[in-house]
């Protein structure tokens, strides 16, 4: 495989995790949101809907307009993309199907489906489609992507960094300024290690002013927190509220 296309491939890959995690963040905030305050799950609808308009759907765009189109010339790939496109068609009436659901579960459970359909898309793209334009030997993975933002993302470094970055604890302190059982809270412990931080940053980018959020985490997560602090500067005061042996428990304030 070219060099240049087997980087235009990580990078394609790297965005679809920063999306995935981005997407299983706020799906988490607004099923807990449903479950303890529907009426803060309507503002948590409102945003997600916001996310896929702004970065979802388009990326999805994208691909049906230079991805898609050469896949579909070759012979191996063809039914491949048709399923695909019809799964793009899927995500679109999930998403319509958020924008105006009529109660708290509905859209949590509309928000579930289209993580998992997503999910799910993005692991055939990751391990059938890119790897046959890449292997391609007449045609450039690079060229074809050179400059399409929404499909590579504005930070397609990010999901990279989240694994291997360090860093302070960023806006570490001991407020204890919110009573802890009206805060949803985000179990990372179960979800992939790629993912981790990405989703995170979706659910915490769901946390209005004023509020919280509870994280637990396997292991004290300070370079997430250090990330957070670089992403949001000031933005969240962060109190230990268990530091293992077993979970790290941190509650994270809106400042």
């Amino acid at each position: 495989m070219d060099p240049e296309d087997a980087a235009a491939a990580e990078a394609v890959e790297a965005h679809h995790t920063q999306l995935a995690g981005d997407l299983a963040g706020r799906v988490a905030m607004l099923i807990a949101a449903a479950d303890r305050d529907p009426a803060a799950a309507d503002r948590v609808r409102a945003e997600l809907v916001t996310f896929c308009d702004r970065d979802l759907l388009p990326h999805a765009t994208a691909e049906e307009e230079t991805l898609y189109p050469v896949a579909y010339d070759l012979p191996a790939a063809r039914l491949l993309i048709d399923g695909m496109l019809a799964e793009h068609r899927r995500l679109t009436a999930l998403v319509d199907a958020l924008r105006t659901a009529g109660s708290a579960v509905r859209a949590a459970t509309d928000g579930r489906a289209l993580q998992v359909l997503f999910e799910e898309h993005l692991q055939k793209e990751n391990t059938l489609i890119l790897p046959l334009l890449a292997g391609a030997p007449d045609i450039s993975l690079a060229g074809l992507l050179a400059g399409m933002h929404d499909i590579l993302g504005h930070e397609h470094g990010d999901a990279g960094e989240a694994a291997t970055s360090g860093g302070g604890c960023g806006g570490t302190c001991g407020c204890g300024g919110s009573d802890e059982t009206d805060v949803p809270e985000l179990d990372v412990r179960d979800v992939p290690h790629s993912l981790r931080h990405a989703t995170v940053f979706g659910a915490i980018a769901a946390v209005p002013s004023g509020r919280a959020m509870v994280l637990v985490a396997p292991h004290d997560p300070l370079p997430l927190l250090g990330q957070i602090e670089d992403r949001h500067p000031g933005a969240f005061a962060v109190e230990y509220l268990q530091r293992g042996p077993e979970a790290w428990r941190l509650l994270l304030t809106h400042r």
